[in-house]
């Protein structure tokens, strides 16, 4: 289902217009400042259009899962790093209730920033009365949250059904398009690479992706799981014992098709680092547990990788934020970027996959902001926050 964007918008029917826009201002902050600007860089070309279109421009977003109003998670600590990202100074709306008259007064081309929707209990209960009190924030509506888009909340869903038009970003509208791809007619071979911690938390797109890949390359504790699933013994690796028996249904479905890791990276513990060895999976130690795929494992990613035509990625190959047990992870984000300059399509679908590209992100062809609504995509489940726009 096609949506419509804020490109079939006429542009001079956005002049002088309040957009609210909902974008996704979650990102991480290290007392009280912005240490990661990545989410607030990838808003900035749908605001930069509004303003010089004369727009006045509301923005919407929550920050973390605050249980009520908290001041370390306001979004007041985003302003002075908002500024800088987009050269204009941003003036905060700390209740919406009473911020209508302010975004009345905005100038044209001017920039507000409302509190965090998470402090109001409506947001997360896609309740329609705190979805009007935004609404009376703006004359038509923008969704460029696609890291927010699976989740049903007033500022996502509610808030489309009374502000309308109601159209897409250009980054809502980029993600659908490169993620829709993967599921159209990708090029082929088409190889996905999935790591992280929790099989049991991507049994749909494991299943959808097998159904589509033509391999379907396995790292990170989810490997452990399926290891043990194998038979073999994972030492005191981090197992998700409720989902071994996914894990053998799985292995018996994609046959040849889903590639565990040849070797690992083994220590005693993530404090005795420099203990580490690389061992064959055959030969996990019991006093040991894995934190990394080891060289060979990731030669054998590599050469699959960059004979690729597309490459989807979501997952650190291992413990990837404690170095030295980041290696596997970096050299699937190396491989993923030499498939790129090879002609290969190349996707990393968001949360730690996104961190792990960091400066790698313009030798790929598009790094997706939402982890979690990126796999819900490709698992073929509707998201909520798109469905809600108006069609094209």
């Amino acid at each position: 289902m096609t949506k419509r964007s804020l490109g079939d918008l006429p542009r001079a029917a956005l002049d002088g217009r309040r957009a609210l826009v909902r974008v996704d201002f979650n990102v991480p902050l290290r007392d009280g400042r912005v240490t990661d600007t990545t989410r607030l860089r990838a808003a900035a070309p749908t605001i930069a259009y509004l303003r010089d279109a004369g727009a006045r421009v509301v923005l919407l977003s929550h920050l973390d899962r605050p249980r009520g109003p908290d001041p370390a998670l306001s979004l007041r600590h985003v302003v002075r790093e908002l500024e800088r990202v987009l050269g204009t100074p941003v003036e905060f709306l700390p209740d919406p209730a009473t911020g209508a008259a302010a975004t009345r007064h905005l100038p044209r081309g001017g920039v507000a920033l409302v509190e965090n929707t998470r402090f109001w209990p409506g947001e997360e209960a896609n309740d329609p009365a705190f979805a009007a009190l935004l609404a009376a924030l703006g004359d038509f509506y923008v969704n460029d949250a696609f890291g927010s888009a699976h989740r049903a909340h007033a500022s996502t869903v509610a808030i489309a059904r009374l502000l309308k038009p109601a159209v897409a970003g250009f980054l809502m509208e980029r993600e659908l398009r490169h993620l829709g791809a993967l599921l159209a007619e990708p090029a082929r071979p088409f190889v996905a690479v999935l790591g992280g911690a929790k099989v049991s938390s991507k049994i749909g797109v494991l299943r959808a992706l097998l159904a589509r890949v033509d391999e379907l390359l396995v790292g990170g504790a989810m490997a452990t799981t399926f290891l043990v699933a194998r038979g073999l013994s994972v030492g005191g690796s981090l197992v998700e014992q409720d989902a071994v028996e996914v894990a053998q249904a799985l292995l018996a479905q994609a046959g040849a098709k889903l590639v565990l890791p040849r070797g690992v990276v083994v220590a005693p513990s993530l404090a005795r680092a420099a203990e580490r060895r690389e061992v064959p999976v055959e030969r996990i130690p019991a006093d040991c547990a894995v934190f990394d795929i080891d060289t060979a494992t990731r030669r054998d990613f590599r050469a699959r990788i960059v004979a690729a035509k597309t490459v989807f990625w979501n997952g650190p190959m291992g413990v990837f934020e404690t170095p030295p047990f980041d290696g596997g992870t970096r050299a699937v984000a190396e491989a993923l970027a030499e498939a790129s300059a090879g002609g290969a399509v190349t996707v990393v679908g968001g949360g730690e996959s996104a961190a792990a590209v960091a400066g790698l992100e313009d030798r790929l062809t598009h790094v997706s902001t939402g982890g979690g609504a990126a796999l819900e995509f490709l698992e073929g489940k509707p998201l909520p926050g798109v469905a809600a726009l108006d069609d094209a």
